[in-house]
């Protein structure tokens, strides 16, 4: 693999030449009884696709499966938790154990299937859509390799599943985590420090009407203002001043729908006691003034 700060995966396994390399290829895909499987698709979870995820799964895997493919228009990843499964490809036969990786890039088939003496395969895939970004990980062919992640990746796709018709900031958080533990370069502040930024501007973004400063709010999260600007960054790609702005801009746009509502009331709502800096602030952001916002949403 390319190098990078952190590698997802530690050596190569090798795999066995098979005496008479595979050149018929079909596509087919079987799934006992005993198999259960959870979808991690854009439809549920439209952050995949903004950080290069086509498609994903959680398999606990038991009494038969395989999936063949002849021809595949996105990556595929594999990662291992428990028991074992095998992977053929043209000229090699791989044993996948706990705790490895396989990279199948787009293009060239290949067939994975449980491995039927141990009887039982806990694994998570992921299809990865064809861009650059996955370069590092799709550069060098087929392989199966070793990682210590693999137990990261399926609580990060749990995490992700968990948030199916929930909270779009959580799953923002979860799709771009999972995108940069793959690429090794995972940089999440520690899990009790995220939920409580985002407590905090939970709680901002139902009181925006009080008088929030960065350092207020890096007191109530028990952080510096450097700390609490990196966590925010992780999570919301701003800083928190920023996040604070867009909160508000984004709420005035609600709140001037509101035709009964003077433009100097909706300031006050939003923690502007004085008019002229709101209006200041959302020609800043928005392009126009509020009351030229309104006259256009208003129009015939």
């Amino acid at each position: 693999m390319l190098e990078m700060p952190e590698k997802l995966c530690e050596s190569v396994t090798q795999g066995k030449r098979l005496v008479q390399p595979k050149h018929e290829w079909v596509e087919d895909v079987f799934l006992a009884e005993a198999c259960k499987e959870r979808f991690l698709t854009q439809a549920e979870i439209p952050e995949l696709g903004i950080n290069g995820f086509f498609m994903a799964g959680l398999a606990e895997l038991a009494e038969g499966y395989h999936v063949e493919r002849s021809v595949k228009t996105c990556h595929t990843l594999l990662c291992t938790l428990e028991g074992k499964g095998k992977l053929t490809t043209t000229d090699f036969e791989y044993v996948l154990g706990p705790h490895t990786v396989t990279i199948l890039p787009a293009g060239l088939p290949f067939r994975f299937e449980l491995d039927e003496q141990v009887n039982h395969w806990k694994m998570a895939w992921i299809l990865l859509d064809i861009k650059d970004k996955w370069l590092p990980l799709t550069a060098h062919g087929q392989r199966v390799e070793q990682s210590g992640r693999c137990e990261q990746i399926w609580s990060l796709m749990q995490l992700l599943h968990s948030e199916i018709g929930g909270r779009a900031g959580y799953r923002t958080l979860y799709a771009s985590e999972l995108s940069r533990l793959l690429l090794g370069t995972a940089t999440l502040a520690p899990t009790s420090t995220v939920l409580r930024v985002q407590s905090v501007f939970n709680e901002i973004e139902s009181q925006l009407h009080l008088n929030w400063t960065v350092k207020g709010i890096a007191e109530r999260c028990y952080l510096s203002t450097e700390q609490l600007n990196r966590v925010t960054k992780q999570l919301y790609g701003c800083s928190t001043q920023q996040r604070l702005i867009a909160l508000r801009m984004e709420k005035a746009l609600a709140l001037l729908r509101y035709k009964e509502w003077p433009i100097g009331v909706i300031s006050q709502r939003l923690g502007y006691q004085d008019p002229f800096n709101f209006t200041h602030r959302f020609r800043q952001y928005h392009g126009c003034s509020p009351r030229e916002y309104r006259k256009r949403i208003f129009q015939p």
